[in-house]
């Protein structure tokens, strides 16, 4: 355990961070779930919606650096692979 009183508030602070950024991730998950569930289905207009709702919010996280903007871009990409292959 750190002596330093700043060393300590960093502590608690990276510990906060962790568990926000544990919960964004979980999330990002969670959209891109949503997005597969529909496209199991076979319903079209709720993927597509879906895909929208998971690319914005991983694009947010992105901009937060939660993950990566590649990271985020490839993700989106491989989520809008999935819908566009429903409609052919």
């Amino acid at each position: 355990m750190a002596n330093i009183k700043s060393q300590k508030k960093r502590i608690i602070t990276a510990e906060k961070a962790r568990k926000r950024n544990k919960a964004v991730r979980s999330e990002l998950k969670t959209y891109v779930k949503k997005v597969r569930a529909a496209v199991e289905a076979g319903d079209v207009e709720a993927a597509q919606a879906a895909a929208n709702s998971a690319g914005r919010k991983l694009y947010i996280a992105a901009s937060k650096g939660i993950i990566h903007k590649n990271q985020a871009a490839k993700r989106k990409s491989g989520v809008q692979m999935l819908v566009n292959g429903m409609s052919k």
